[in-house]
């Protein structure tokens, strides 16, 4: 289901889904719109506009926060004009699987948004790199994070990418082993105790995304766009949107 303002763009997001053998169940202009159309259909993943009438502001993000709460099965992917973190935390906060925050841009690049948009039907959980990076800036401000290393900042940025450990050495050109070694430092600093390997990543992304909530003010900030990164790869099954 798709909950998109500008014509063009749900058109162009409904065609591109419908290529890539995905049922889109509705496509709508607004937040009402969009929960009215859950209620009655319940799809499995929604992708959704920050920025919906009628004021243009938080409609949308506001609509999929209820979504997250209401229908917690149904996974959720928001697109966003500029990174706005904020936002992404609130969408991320007490639950991270089958959730995402992406840019425009990135449904620019078809690969990456349509392998962003499984990953997430699949339960996991999608930032922008450029999220990320504005996530992380802010924690380093703010000096909750400041005993990582510059390698364990990074593999925890792809970490909030959902990348695997192997995913991780291949974009780092390490190891896995090295990559492991990081991993666990992480989980030490953040005084993760041992338990399923996937849970303490979970909660080493939220640690850092947590701080970086503390030092965001009430209105989205609007960051400077910096070179864009490669997106993250990754594949899962087809569903309905």
């Amino acid at each position: 289901m798709i909950a998109e303002d500008s014509v063009l763009l749900r058109e162009g997001l409904t065609r591109l889904l419908e290529e890539d053998g995905c049922t889109v169940t509705a496509a709508v202009g607004d937040g009402e719109s969009l929960l009215r159309a859950v209620a009655r259909i319940q799809p499995q993943v929604c992708v959704v506009d920050v920025r919906l009438p009628p004021t243009f502001t938080d409609e949308g993000i506001r609509a999929a926060l209820v979504l997250r709460r209401q229908w917690p099965d149904i996974a959720v992917l928001v697109l966003s004009q500029y990174v706005e973190e904020r936002y992404a935390v609130d969408l991320i906060a007490g639950q991270a699987r089958g959730v995402g925050y992406l840019l425009k841009d990135r449904v620019s690049d078809v690969a990456d948004f349509r392998e962003a948009l499984h990953r997430i039907a699949a339960g996991g959980t999608v930032l922008d790199p450029e999220v990320v990076t504005q996530l992380l800036l802010r924690s380093r401000r703010r000096d909750p994070l400041a005993s990582l290393t510059r390698r364990e900042s990074e593999v925890l940025a792809l970490m909030a990418q959902g990348r695997s450990n192997t995913a991780i050495a291949a974009a780092l050109m390490v190891t896995e082993r090295a990559v492991e070694k990081h991993v666990t430092g992480i989980f030490t600093k953040f005084d993760l105790a041992p338990a399923e390997d996937d849970h303490r990543r979970v909660l080493a992304v939220l640690r850092f995304l947590d701080s970086a909530a503390g030092g965001v003010g009430g209105a989205g900030a609007r960051g400077e766009r910096p070179a864009r990164p490669a997106g993250a790869r990754a594949s899962a099954g087809r569903g309905d949107v």
